[in-house]
């Protein structure tokens, strides 16, 4: 059924690239009208952001974004201004920034723990540095605005500036690499990009042509879908849940779990499917052989777990395991070592493509050009730039541990291995197939293996990220025809605005009533269970043992890397598109099957239905049918959290 014949190895990859096209000019996207959304931003998401969490235990997610394009979009309409696509553009970076916000990385998360039960019960409590919490929280009262947390505050505006840096230069030079020199596709950079368009060209009212008509017809087509599924996927849980106290479920959420169902037949195998339509969408617009690799590669999974613990390779797991301790389990006695292996395959066959590129374009004397006025900047800066920041956190956080031998060489490792490699590796994997890989509890076992005793490593800024992600914010400022220091003075800006909108915000909240309490429903719930599985990862630098210890395992690291070694070489060697190959490799990850097949089964509808019934003009319509989906299925849950929210305060209320 699936041929390599008839299709060269690398046509999918021209396919999508080629599915929007850059353009001959850049426009600054951040202006007066950036600065308002900003202002917008740090003014309403912000709280809002941070109550839903507290209450709801959720954010405001992805809709906000497309709640701010659409009402400024509105506001020009009425203006009779106009709105490129650069400044909209931003408005949706900017927004995303929030969104990405989260309560667990306030004060508000950090002041309980520190006097939570459980901190006391594991001894951590008198082992907190000053510069974690102050020591004398009840005497303060419920503000952060005194000067015992001047410290700690101070320690959280280092790390979110060098952050912030960090992220702006290792998150270009990384889509310089892959974009300019490997010429990967980003097939989900179109998602946002050409919802972007579809609502830039509605601004002034008229259609302009018949793409765009097409363009706003996918999108509102898409919306009213989003619309209707979010009505029944999560509108309806949500209100007979407020309303009636037992939430109405149509469909399972987040996903029907079979992993108990089915372990007789395959053991220590996370089973089980998701019914979020998005994920059906979002097969459809990813390349389909990066789907049906996936695919290969968590069938290859459900053959190999049965094995290893035939075999006793996974010991950690017993029956009656449901998904996630499943997929705890064998990640701990397996994945763990065998995905570092499979991540440095997936990063040495990388930089062997970039050298070979590189020494290609010299020998033919050949330089691919830069777009003119994209607003690129010299790679020797982009080295000494994030060089300077690393130095800056392994000197910070050596000064705060007092020099600890073993630290010294965990930052060193994070600052000049870990990150770079893993991020270099998602945003090969983003630049492919749309996808994310992270490397679960190795900053556990870093620090385990530091041989530090105490709690003040867990609370260290390390230069620990994964800057991989950044490069599809790039790709898409490029489609959009916005100048990359667009971005650069948007995160500048708003950075601050963020960081003092949540410092005074979190404060605000926290004077109006104890965080966790009654009034913040989540957070009385869940807090308190939250805070016993923190204090137990960091108890584990206080005893001398944990399980930790023995999840990084040599042999599984080269099985890994030989594993994936091997399926590159020979899938490259039979000329099968790379696109699989990369799609398989990640496949054998150990992903979580729940949303795997839906991604596949939206791939064979988009190619052998969708795409023989419209041709190639498909591929440039999925894109805006699935951002429309998603704004109207994030659009119609804020209006169903919203109202759960007016029912709450009038129900508390005193009259």
């Amino acid at each position: 059924m699936f041929t390599f014949k008839k299709r060269k190895p690398d046509a999918e990859l021209e396919e999508f690239r080629n599915l929007m096209q850059v353009p001959s000019q850049f426009e600054d996207g951040f202006d007066i009208t950036s600065l308002m959304g900003t202002l917008f931003v740090a003014l309403v998401m912000v709280p809002g952001a941070l109550y839903m969490e507290l209450v709801a235990g959720m954010g405001v997610g992805g809709a906000a974004q497309w709640v701010t394009v659409l009402l400024f979009v509105e506001v020009a309409k009425r203006a009779n201004a106009r709105l490129s696509r650069a400044q909209l553009f931003i408005l949706f970076y900017m927004s995303g920034m929030v969104v990405g916000q989260s309560v667990y990385g306030t004060l508000l998360f950090r002041q309980f723990v520190v006097r939570s039960d459980a901190a006391v019960s594991f001894g951590i409590s008198s082992l907190i540095p000053e510069w974690v919490a102050p020591l004398d929280l009840d005497v303060m009262g419920r503000t952060f605005f005194h000067k015992g947390w001047l410290p700690v505050i101070g320690l959280m505006l280092f790390q979110g500036v060098f952050g912030q840096f960090s992220s702006m230069v290792l998150g270009y030079g990384l889509f310089r690499l892959t974009n300019d020199i490997e010429r990967l596709p980003f097939p989900m950079a179109p998602l946002g990009a050409q919802g972007i368009v579809a609502v830039a060209e509605q601004v002034d009212g008229a259609v302009k042509s018949e793409g765009s008509l097409v363009r706003w017809r996918m999108f509102c087509i898409g919306a009213g879908a989003g619309l209707l599924f979010g009505l029944i996927y999560m509108a309806l849980p949500t209100l007979t849940g407020a309303y009636f106290g037992q939430p109405l479920t149509v469909f399972p959420i987040p996903f029907a779990d079979f992993t108990p169902f089915t372990q007789k037949l395959l053991p220590a195998v996370a089973t089980g499917l998701s019914f979020d339509l998005g994920n059906l969408i979002v097969g459809m617009v990813l390349p389909f052989y990066a789907m049906l690799g996936s695919f290969i590669g968590l069938l290859a999974t459900f053959a190999m777990n049965p094995v290893l613990y035939k075999f006793g390779q996974l010991p950690t797991w017993r029956p009656g395991d449901d998904t996630m301790i499943t997929m705890f389990a064998t990640n701990i006695d397996f994945y763990f070592s065998f995905g570092i292996g499979i991540s440095l395959a997936i990063a040495v066959y990388g930089m062997i493509t970039v050298i070979a590129k590189i020494r290609e374009k010299r020998q033919l004397n050949v330089a691919q050009p830069l777009p003119s006025g994209r607003g690129d900047i010299p790679t020797r800066f982009m080295v000494g730039a994030y060089l300077f920041s690393v130095v800056a956190y392994i000197l910070v956080c050596g000064w705060l541990i007092d020099w600890h031998r073993g630290v010294m060489c965990v930052l060193l490792f994070f600052g000049f291995l870990y990150t770079p490699v893993i991020s270099y590796v998602t945003a090969k994997l983003e630049g492919m197939a749309g996808q994310v890989i992270e490397i679960p509890f190795i900053q556990e076992l870093s620090f385990i293996l530091s041989g530090y005793k105490g709690v003040a490593i867990w609370f260290l800024p390390i230069p620990r990220a994964n800057y991989g992600v950044q490069t599809v914010g790039y790709k898409q400022a490029e489609l959009l025809g916005c100048k990359f220091k667009s971005i650069w003075k948007s995160q500048i800006i708003l950075f601050p605005i963020i960081f003092l909108g949540m410092l005074g915000f979190s404060s605000f909240i926290w004077s109006l009533a104890p965080v966790p309490s009654a009034v913040y429903p989540y957070t009385d719930k869940m807090w308190d269970l939250q805070a016993k599985n923190a204090c137990l990862v960091y108890s584990a630098t206080l005893n001398e043992y944990s399980p930790f210890q023995e999840a990084l395992i040599g042999w599984k690291v080269f099985a890994g890397l030989f594993t994936g070694g091997f399926l590159i070489t020979v899938l490259h060697g039979f000329g099968a598109p790379v696109m699989l190959l990369f799609g398989v490799v990640r496949g054998l990850g150990q992903v979580m099957p729940h949303s795997v097949l839906p991604n596949f089964i939206g791939a064979l509808i988009g190619r052998y239905w969708f795409e023989k019934r419209f041709g190639p003009e498909w591929r440039k319509m999925i894109p805006v049918a699935a951002a429309g989906f998603f704004v109207g299925g994030g659009l119609i849950s804020l209006l169903a959290i919203g109202l759960v929210f007016l029912m709450k305060s009038v129900n508390t209320a005193a009259y």
